[in-house]
């Protein structure tokens, strides 16, 4: 049976910033999602994204939704993307938000995306790009690829899948056993990697290895939690090494969540009590000048 490494705190310092730099040096960052009924997970997916120290993050949404999320956006910068009679991406979407990506460095979908024929083919149309950009899929993002898993053995740039239990097994996962040896499985045989959500998430890679989490609490056992995970994940790929990227980005997202915990308490904390803590949680992470 595989045995998971854990995350400690001291293998993950954030560098400091260069004196000499600028927001392009830090990331330019697409996030999509977001449907009518649905349009606080791309936000709070944005809003992680920007104190996750991103330079500059996009954020295509329907159009129908776009003139709420430029009010809840100010650091980010919202666009409206073509949508369905029901407010969902319509499958116009996929070139726009392909000719978007071509200027950016990072791509996350799926926050709140919902479930339609426009984010199959906005999917379809990310993973068949020839692009090098790292890719970080959540949410409906996954139910869109579910069913379609041989695309990302086609792809060549970095992929990250971020499934709770359920959009695992939606996936083709098999939770029958160790969550570590089934994790690892699930990675290498799709060549992706995997952070296999919950107590002591995992995160897999398609070289065999695995990493457990250290951090974090049933507090953080709520709506929005995951989108802000997605958009810490989409912001370290934009500034480090993948694999540093992916496990620095795992273990701030829980590390701010027992910071949050220890402030507001299980109960009472939020999804956006946990962005907000996450500059205290970077500020601990900071290597020593």
């Amino acid at each position: 049976m595989p045995e998971a490494i854990p995350l400690r705190a001291d293998a993950l310092r954030l560098p400091r910033r260069s004196a000499e730099s600028h927001k392009g040096d830090y990331g330019r960052l697409l996030i999509l999602g977001g449907c009518v009924g649905y349009t606080g997970a791309p936000t709070l997916c944005a809003r992680a994204a920007v104190r996750g120290g991103a330079g500059l993050v996009y954020l295509g949404v329907p159009a129908p939704i776009y003139n709420i999320t430029a009010v809840k956006n100010d650091e980010a910068m919202p666009f409206p993307l073509p949508a369905d009679a029901d407010g969902r991406f319509s499958p116009a979407a996929a070139d726009a938000a392909l000719a978007r990506l071509r200027s950016c460095d990072v791509c996350a979908v799926g926050p709140g995306m919902g479930r339609g024929a426009g984010g199959v083919a906005l999917m379809e149309a990310l993973l068949q790009s020839d692009g090098a950009q790292p890719l970080v899929i959540d949410a409906d993002g996954l139910n869109a690829l579910s069913g379609r898993m041989e695309l990302l053995h086609r792809r060549r740039a970095p992929t990250v899948l971020t499934p709770h239990d359920g959009e695992f097994l939606r996936l083709g996962g098999d939770l029958c056993g160790s969550r570590t040896a089934a994790a690892q499985r699930f990675a290498e045989e799709h060549g992706c990697i995997l952070i296999l959500k919950g107590h002591r998430s995992l995160a897999a890679f398609p070289d065999g290895t695995v990493y457990r989490n250290t951090c974090g609490n049933p507090g953080m056992a709520k709506g929005g939690s995951g989108d802000v995970l997605t958009g810490v994940l989409a912001a370290m790929l934009g500034q480090l090494p993948v694999r540093r990227a992916v496990l620095t980005g795992l273990f701030l997202h829980s590390f701010a969540g027992d910071l949050c915990c220890a402030r507001f308490g299980e109960y009472a904390m939020t999804a956006s009590d946990l962005i907000e803590t996450l500059p205290e949680a970077t500020a601990k992470l900071l290597e020593e000048a």
